[in-house]
């Protein structure tokens, strides 16, 4: 008989439901009857029958009564509703034990025999939970045939696959249809979770192809790069949306809702193995320090001063003279990581006088230098400004952190200080130069550190946020270059890694950290295009510019004569690089400071090469500058 539909999609009476119910159990109660007597209930069951019968429905009423067992929507029964039908039909039975024990010390004789108590129980639980599934069943499949349905795959097959399968059918709105896993384990390929088939990752183009999938959920949290790069090329080169999970802390009320699910993000394709950093030792070198930030404000500042919360640090001094910025990282501090141990200096690393200040109130014992300007066609035209902040601020910083005795300094310098092709480059050579340098002076106890990284993703000035921007307002992006490439690392990243070098160094080091892979600027705007679900050239075009002053093609973490020695950190190496006498580069970077002033370009700029000979300016007017050495 072919159900009404129709009815299905109405919403059924309570009292309906109740009166099935009750229905139900009549029927149980009967059929356990005859299978306990093999259909063949004797005479004197018979005459005991009614009263036994009316005695179980009428404690099944009244457990579904105070169980509530008819008030849920049938149609959307999930694992809550079944728990409390067995829970109600124990208790009932439970109950009907009880009213045999007390027949028997009263009448001499069991009312109901045990073992049709048992058979009904087991016979009414699964009538109930059956035919609630059955109905959700129906109406699923009918909804699914009513409108369009987008054929879902899901990769992984760990619970958080299975959840987020669970997620999508009690969706109500849902137009997804889970039809598949995916995974890369060949032995798990061919087996079935919930009825659904697992795919190897191999055959992915042609699962797409057969069911028709029109978008896939990246459940599995390990995912390595590569793969992600694999599924997500066959995915955009089929018109496959591709969404991934959120992280379960975000979750509503504990459970993974079909709104949730994320966009996968192209900064997703650029994260690393999880950095697994060394508490104990953190907490021994940094709990109970006071520890100075400079650019607290900043990208990298910022998520330094946040991540140092976590080791219990005596204070932090958060030095910055972005005023806006810096109040809101208090707040964020205050309020978010619950950490007041905070002291805020609005003030300039540029100011020798506010800078002692600073050092003789407070008494830092660990400095994490981020204060520089970074921008390279900004400081391209304005090199005074790179040298005063960059190289001048350094050096009042690392003098007076000598002076206060110290004891670490670590310095957060880039990529672009190696063989460096413009003046931020060369300005945070010279200060890596200059810091480096005060390692090996007498009577100075300060260890002097220095971390070099490339871009980061999300920080001030990167390319992924202005891409995003310039896909919103309808393109094009622009890219300098077609063969343009950069490293990346995520914010959170880079400041663990500064925070575990700036523990393990001891003074005179570079360390420089695992960037993974190159990465082609050109085609990371074409994926972030078409994970826009837009196309390359017809709704976004991409435009190249022209590499900016300063500006060169490929990024080096390591200077041609320099080589790395490896540490017990897989991501941080040691480069061994060329060891400065303090009194051979005091002078001509004092003397290039105080040229800085003056705002002569081409001044600036020829002490600078003079101090790092391997700087060559790349694609600007000081170009002119090399071709006289």
């Amino acid at each position: 008989m072919t159900p009404n539909i129709n009815i299905l999609r109405r919403i059924t009476p309570r009292w309906v439901v109740f009166l099935i119910d009750a229905v139900m159990c009549f029927a149980s109660i009967l059929l356990a009857y005859y299978l306990r007597f093999n259909f063949h209930i004797t005479e004197a069951e018979r005459t005991i029958m009614p009263i036994a019968i009316l005695i179980v429905i009428l404690v099944r009423a009244i457990s579904f009564l105070i169980g509530k067992t008819y008030s849920g929507m049938v149609r959307y029964t999930g694992m809550h509703d079944i728990i409390r039908i067995v829970v109600v039909i124990v208790c009932g039975s439970a109950v009907l034990v009880l009213a045999d024990i007390i027949g028997l010390a009263v009448l001499g004789k069991y009312i109901i025999p045990l073992s049709i108590i048992i058979i009904d129980t087991f016979i009414s639980a699964s009538t109930l939970i059956f035919s609630r599934l059955l109905i959700k069943i129906l109406y699923l499949e009918y909804n699914m045939q009513q409108k369009d349905v987008n054929n879902v795959l899901i990769y992984g097959m760990s619970n958080l696959a299975q959840t987020t399968k669970r997620a999508i059918e009690r969706d109500r709105r849902s137009q997804y249809k889970v039809v598949g896993f995916v995974e890369h384990h060949q032995r798990v390929a061919g087996n079935k979770i919930d009825g659904l088939r697992i795919y190897h990752l191999k055959d992915l183009k042609d699962i797409i192809e057969e069911k028709n999938v029109s978008l896939l959920i990246i459940s599995e949290r390990s995912l390595s790069v590569a793969r992600k790069n694999f599924v997500l090329d066959i995915c955009l080169a089929h018109n496959v949306d591709v969404r991934t999970i959120p992280e379960v802390t975000t979750w509503v009320n504990g459970e993974l809702s079909v709104n949730q699910l994320r966009k996968f993000k192209i900064e997703d394709l650029l994260e690393r193995p999880e950095i697994r950093i060394d508490q104990n030792d953190m907490n021994r070198n940094i709990g109970g320090k006071v520890i100075m930030v400079t650019g607290a404000a900043g990208s990298i500042g910022s998520e330094i001063v946040r991540q140092l919360t976590r080791f219990s640090p005596k204070s932090i001094i958060l030095f910055d003279c972005a005023e806006s910025p810096l109040y809101d990282i208090e707040l964020e501090i205050r309020e978010d990581y619950k950490f007041n141990n905070i002291e805020i200096v609005i003030g300039d690393v540029r100011d020798r006088q506010l800078v002692d200040q600073v050092f003789e109130k407070y008494k830092p014992e660990i400095v994490y230098h981020a204060a520089a300007y970074k921008h390279v066609p900004m400081m391209e035209n304005h090199p005074a400004e790179a040298v005063i902040t960059n190289v001048m601020g350094t050096k009042i910083l690392a003098d007076t952190a000598v002076k206060y005795g110290a004891w670490k300094f670590v310095m957060v310098s880039t990529d672009k200080a190696v063989n460096p092709t413009n003046v931020m480059g060369a300005s945070k050579r010279i200060a890596e130069i200059y810091t480096q340098s005060l390692n090996n002076r007498e009577n100075v106890s300060t260890q002097f550190i220095t971390t070099r990284f490339g871009n980061v993703l999300g920080s001030n000035g990167s390319v992924i946020p202005r891409f995003r921007k310039q896909i919103e307002n309808g393109g094009p992006i622009t890219v300098t270059d077609p063969e343009i490439t950069r490293f990346f690392m995520t914010i959170p990243e880079a400041c663990q890694l500064v925070l575990i070098a700036g523990n393990m160094g001891t003074g005179g080091e570079i360390f420089i950290f695992d960037m993974g892979q190159p990465v082609k600027i050109a085609k990371l705007a074409e994926k972030m295009i078409l994970l826009s679900g837009l196309k390359v050239g017809s709704d976004i075009e991409i435009k190249y510019t022209g590499l900016r002053p300063g500006e060169k093609l490929y990024e080096e973490l390591l200077a041609t004569k320099e080589n790395t020695i490896p540490t017990e950190n897989k991501q941080i190496m040691v480069a061994k690089v060329r060891v400065y006498d303090h009194d051979e580069v005091a002078k001509p970077i004092e003397h290039l400071i105080e040229v800085a002033p003056l705002r002569n370009d081409m001044e600036i700029v020829a002490e600078m090469k003079k101090i790092v000979p391997e700087f060559i300016s790349n694609n600007s007017v000081f170009e002119s500058l090399d071709s006289k050495k």
